[in-house]
C-alpha cells in the first residue's frame, strides 16, 4: 500500500467516526465480579510474601560501606519495607515518627522523622526498591502487550490534576507508568521534574532492563511520532493513531495504517486497551495519594518506585472481552 498524504488523513477521519458510531456509547458488559474476587487471592499471596521478596531483592546488592562515618543499624530490608509502609498509609514523615511507638513491634525499632525523611536518599534503599519492582514483574510474568500514559502527582496541598487545566509549572511532577494489559502489572515507570516526555523515556529504559519481550504498545497521540515508533523497532505491533495536524507521513506509520485499514474497528479496540493506564493512575491515587510529599528530585523518584511497587503488590486485572 502507498501511503499518501490524503489516504491518511482519510483513515484519520474514519477512525474517528467509527469511534462515534461503535465506542462512545457502548453498553459495557457485567463486571465479572467472581473472577475479580478470585484473583484477590493473589494479592494476599503477594502481600504474604512481600518479606521474602524484599530479602531477595536485598541480597541483589553488595555494597563496600566506607569505614568512617556512621552507618545505619537498621537492616536495609526493613527500612524498604518502611517506605512502602509509609506510602501505603500516607503519613508525612512526622506522622510516622509518632507511629513508630505503636508499631514497634512490627519493625523493631523508633527513629527521628530524620531517619524517614533520609531513607528516600538512601542508595541502598533506592537500589533495593528497584531491584524489589523488576523482582515483582519477572515473578508474575507479563504478557508483553503493553500500554503507557503518563499523569501528574500533586505536590502542593489543594491541588488536584485532574481539575487544574495548567498542568505544569511547580504545582505537578509528572510520572509515566508502562502497563501490561493482561496482568495490569507496571513494567515501567518513570520521574520527570521537567517534562512527561522525559519521564517517558526513563520507564522504557527499565522496561528494558527487566528483559521483557515486547510485542505491542499502546500510546496517546502526545508520542504519535516517527522517533517513538523507531525506538521500539520493526517486530513491535504500534497502536497510535497521529495528531490531526501532523504534516508528513515516513515509512514507519505504513505498518499502522494497513493495521487500521485491514480492520478498523478491531483497531481501535486494541487501541483504547491504553484506558486500563489511565485507570491505574485513579485507582494509585485513591489508595497510595495522590501527592508526592519529598522537595528534591532523587526523593520524588523514590516515591515514584514506591507508587510502582504497590501498584504490583495490589494489582488484579480481569481482561474484558475486545470491544467491552
Amino acid at each position: 500500500m502507498q501511503l499518501t498524504y490524503k489516504l491518511a488523513h482519510e483513515l484519520i477521519a474514519t477512525l474517528d467516526q467509527i469511534w462515534e458510531e461503535c465506542f462512545h456509547n457502548q453498553e459495557k458488559a457485567p463486571y465479572p465480579y467472581a473472577e475479580w474476587e478470585r484473583k484477590r487471592q493473589n494479592v494476599k499471596e503477594r502481600l504474604r510474601r512481600l518479606p521474602e521478596y524484599v530479602e531477595r531483592a536485598a541480597a541483589m546488592v553488595h555494597v563496600i560501606k566506607d569505614p568512617r562515618g556512621q552507618h545505619s543499624s537498621v537492616p536495609v530490608s526493613k527500612r524498604v519495607l518502611l517506605l512502602i509502609f509509609k506510602r501505603l498509609i500516607q503519613k508525612s514523615n512526622r506522622g510516622m515518627e509518632t507511629l513508630f511507638v505503636l508499631f514497634l513491634p512490627l519493625f523493631g525499632f523508633q527513629k527521628s522523622y530524620k531517619f524517614v525523611e533520609r531513607l528516600y536518599s538512601d542508595t541502598e534503599v533506592r537500589i533495593v526498591l528497584h531491584n524489589l519492582f523488576i523482582l515483582l514483574v519477572r515473578e508474575e510474568g507479563v504478557s508483553g502487550n503493553v500500554a503507557g500514559d503518563g499523569t501528574g502527582y500533586a505536590i502542593t496541598i489543594g491541588q488536584h490534576y485532574r481539575e487544574d487545566p495548567k498542568k505544569y509549572g511547580k504545582k505537578y511532577v509528572h510520572v509515566f507508568f508502562m502497563i501490561d494489559i493482561d496482568t495490569g502489572l507496571y513494567v515501567g515507570y518513570g520521574y520527570s521534574p521537567t517534562s512527561e516526555k522525559d519521564a517517558f523515556n526513563k520507564a522504557i529504559e527499565v522496561m528494558k532492563e527487566i528483559g521483557t519481550d515486547i510485542h505491542s504498545v499502546r500510546l496517546d497521540k502526545y508520542y504519535s511520532s516517527r522517533k517513538v515508533i523507531r525506538l521500539f523497532g520493526k517486530s513491535v505491533t504500534m497502536y497510535l493513531i497521529p495528531k490531526k495536524n501532523v504534516a508528513s507521513f515516513g515509512a514507519q506509520w505504513s505498518p499502522i495504517f494497513q493495521k487500521i485499514l485491514l480492520d478498523p474497528v478491531a483497531f481501535l479496540s486494541e487501541y483504547f486497551m491504553r484506558n486500563l493506564c489511565e485507570t491505574g493512575h485513579s485507582v494509585d491515587k485513591n489508595n497510595f495519594g495522590s501527592r508526592i510529599r519529598q522537595e528534591l528530585d532523587e526523593r520524588r523518584d523514590t516515591e515514584t518506585m514506591c507508587i510502582g511497587v504497590l501498584h504490583n503488590l495490589f494489582a488484579v486485572r480481569v481482561k474484558p472481552s475486545i470491544g467491552d
